[in-house]
């Protein structure tokens, strides 16, 4: 019922825009009336609408819809992105910042593994400041993925929170969050703590831990350092290492950050006081009882805290510090001397004893007074 005719078929167009090689297509039989000739017309003006340029335009057509930044594959056809293309509304990917896990350890192989894994899932890098380690901290950070940075022997925690801001300031990271090593923080939560960073509402994110998951023997001592380091913000838990930094903070705290010891989160609230940072708080849930797994004893914890920061505030105060005793010591001096002289013009009688307490703090005063304004005027020239 088919006849065949080598004259009617052409081979379909290729993507260069040519025809192929002419061949034989089977051509159906048409019973009933009608010329032949008619028939042949018919055909031809079928395979005739089958031009050799529309077959690669309609490809081009269909690339141009799944990947409009990819050059046509038909010489001649050029175009202006800005005509066609409309510029793509950046995502979250476009946003992203690089983010960096900072870890200060001094023996804490119990749970540095399990929290370098889980802290991996949510940054870019984690790192492991080895702060004289003598068990397998070390081993097992690097086992699990972290960068290990090491002093070679203990030089406190204030001078691993050093390392690692110059770490990501060196690496060039937008983020860096610290969480201590002995597991009391859930590095699930580090998702919530970054939210103001990302979203340019802080630049600094602290996480709070309620009174009520804490012992008894920390409240205290948190209340009392929350006091002497909060003076003039309203910081909830100053003294929690799970916080997070933009690329502000981190240089701002890396100029201007001196202590090396466990008081180096108080004095990063009085560096961002100075500076103007923007503060923000986050919830958390720390881990304590027999997860407990502190190096620090809390009492020592907080003498070594309390003393850091009357040296610190003396150094970067002075003339409050000094002055504000002196004075007091000049005004007690005062008034005991007045008395001195009402006691004189009634009995007539000279008391030693009033005497010399007088005399003992106008000198205590002066010289104190003094030395705050020495060491201001010097404080204000080293600034």
């Amino acid at each position: 019922m088919y006849d065949t005719d080598p004259g009617l078929g052409t081979e379909p167009a290729r993507a260069d825009g040519l025809s192929g090689p002419q061949r034989s297509v089977p051509r159906p039989q048409y019973t009933g009336t009608g010329s032949s000739i008619e028939i042949d017309r018919l055909i031809r003006m079928g395979y005739a609408l089958k031009s050799p340029v529309e077959t690669p335009l309609l490809h081009y057509q269909m690339q141009e819809s799944l990947n409009p930044l990819q050059a046509p594959v038909m010489p001649g056809y050029r175009r202006k992105i800005s005509e066609e293309i409309e510029t793509p509304t950046p995502g979250f990917s476009a946003r992203k910042k690089r983010t960096l896990v900072a870890i200060p350890c001094y023996n804490e192989e119990v749970a540095i593994g399990s929290l370098v894994l889980m802290a991996r899932r949510y940054v870019d890098e984690v790192l492991v400041v080895d702060d004289g380690c003598t068990d397998e901290t070390v081993n097992i950070a690097r086992e699990a993925g972290a960068v290990v940075v090491s002093h070679g022997s203990q030089q406190g925690k204030g001078r691993a929170i050093k390392t690692s801001l110059e770490y990501a300031f060196q690496g060039r990271f937008d983020v860096l969050v610290f969480m201590d090593g002995d597991g009391q923080h859930n590095p699930e939560e580090i998702p919530f703590l970054l939210e103001p960073i990302i979203g340019d509402d802080a630049d600094l994110v602290i996480g709070y831990r309620k009174l009520g998951q804490m012992p008894v023997y920390r409240r205290f001592g948190r209340a009392v350092l929350d006091v002497v380091t909060g003076v003039g913000s309203t910081i909830t838990d100053s003294q929690c290492g799970f916080r997070v930094l933009n690329r502000r903070s981190i240089e701002s705290m890396l100029k201007r950050l001196k202590k090396d010891d466990f008081s180096t989160e108080s004095e990063m609230l009085q560096v961002a006081q100075e500076t103007n940072l923007r503060v923000g708080e986050r919830p958390i849930v720390c881990k304590y009882g027999d997860f407990d797994t502190s190096t620090k004893n809390p009492f020592a914890h907080g003498f070594e805290v309390l003393n850091s920061l009357f040296w610190l505030g003396i150094e970067k105060k002075p003339l409050f510090y000094f002055g504000a005793p002196g004075f007091a010591s000049l005004f007690l001096g005062i008034f005991l001397w007045t008395r001195f002289l009402q006691i004189f013009n009634e009995t007539g009688a000279l008391s030693l004893e009033y005497g010399v307490i007088i005399s003992v703090l106008f000198v205590i005063g002066a010289v104190t007074l003094l030395m705050g304004l020495m060491l201001d005027i010097v404080a204000r020239v080293r600034a």
